[in-house]
Parts: C-alpha cells; structure tokens; sequence
C-alpha cells in the first residue's frame, strides 16, 4: 500500500522531538500515514495489555484488528520485528515505568520498599502487562531472540538501561556495596514478577506480607557490613 503523496503540504514531525517519522523504507510519513501507523501500534498495545489475549497475539491478528493489510504491516514496519520494536518504543515514550521521584530518599529498607511497590504498580499497568505480554511472545533463547528480531532487542536493550539508570538513582547518596546492589539488580525485576503472577493464581499466599517480606529481606542483604 502507498501512502498519499506529501503535495497538500509539509509532512507532520515525529511528536516526541525525533524528526520525522519513516516507513520501512526510509520514506517520510504524511498524515495519513501517520495515523495508520498510529492506529496498529495503538491496537497492538491495547491487545497486549488485555488479559484476555495475551500470548494469543499475533502480528497478523493486530493487522486485522486494525482494519489494514499485512502490506500496510511490512510498508509501515518492514515486518513483524518492526512492529514490535515500534510498540516498545511507544510504550517507552510515553513516560518511564519507573516514576521513582522521591526514591532517592530515606533509609535502604525504605528506598527498597518503594522500589518494589513502583515495578509491582508498572506490572500492573497497561503498559507493564503489554510489555510482559510481548516479551511472552519473543524466542527465549537469547541468541535467536537477537538474529530473528533485531530491532525488538535494540528495543528491550532502552528498556534495561532505563531500568539501570532508576535503580542507580534509587540508591543515590547512600553507601551500599555494588556488588550486592549489582546482584539485587537482577533478583528485583523476577521476584515481583513471580509475586505478580502468583496473586492471579489460587493461593493461600499473603501478596502484600510477601512483598514486605522481599523488600525487608534484600534491605537486610543491602545493610549488611561482613
């Protein structure tokens, strides 16, 4: 599918202060383009993030829901690796998972509770649960998750370094050994995850107590002094 040509006037820049927006092939989107666009990564993230399809999701289904072809797909996105690259970026632009504003105050046990109550409130967003959803999607094997979708990993890459950059200044101006914070780092994000994803099931576990628990615990791992 071709978009319109661009001669009713100037072609509309990318929102986010970028430049303009490109379809797979390096052209400039008009307007019209630009909602299309808009409209299947708009479509994509609310599937996503409902729990009624989750891993259901499909590149082609997205399409459909979309009212477009998947030439419209592979003109816009050049593939299924473009469009979920370009639904982690929207999702990454439209504000940090992590809004940590007042994190870097406090004792450790205090810092540490904030964090995991702000990845348990970013898993339970719409953009947390689109974000698990896709990554729910992706080839485990991180070798062939990287050949077969380059530009999704580029992608998930901005997210972990958005997370490295939060959870540094969560820690700022206290004095905590960095190989441990390095270790938590790694633990945090599963824990929760696995918290989260326990609540949905039945069970007799305490969500909340647990999370306290997992806070109070990797606190007492940071305090330590041996």
């Amino acid at each position: 599918m071709t978009e319109p040509s661009s001669a009713r006037g100037a072609e509309p820049e990318d929102p986010a202060g970028a430049g303009p927006r490109l379809n797979a092939r390096g052209a400039r989107l008009n307007r019209r383009g630009l909602e299309t666009r808009a409209r299947v990564i708009g479509t994509a993230i609310d599937m996503l993030a409902d729990s009624e399809h989750g891993g259901g999701v499909s590149a082609n289904l997205v399409a459909k829901r979309a009212g477009v072809t998947w030439g419209t797909v592979q003109h816009q996105f050049g593939g299924v690796d473009g469009l979920w690259a370009a639904v982690l970026e929207e999702l990454g632009d439209q504000g940090d998972m992590l809004p940590w504003t007042e994190a870097d105050d406090g004792s450790v046990h205090e810092r540490m509770s904030r964090i995991v109550d702000a990845l348990w409130s970013g898993l339970d967003s719409p953009a947390g649960r689109a974000v698990a959803a896709l990554r729910s999607l992706l080839p485990r094997n991180t070798a062939e998750f990287t050949e077969a979708y380059p530009r999704t990993a580029e992608q998930l890459g901005r997210w972990e370094r958005r997370w490295r950059r939060a959870y540094a200044r969560a820690f700022r101006g206290l004095v905590v050994d960095a190989y441990r914070l390095e270790r938590v780092r790694h633990l945090l994000p599963a824990a929760v995850h696995g918290l989260y994803l326990e609540q949905r099931l039945s069970t007799w576990t305490d969500i909340d107590d647990a999370r306290a628990v997992l806070a109070e615990s990797i606190a007492g791992y940071l305090d330590r002094r041996d």
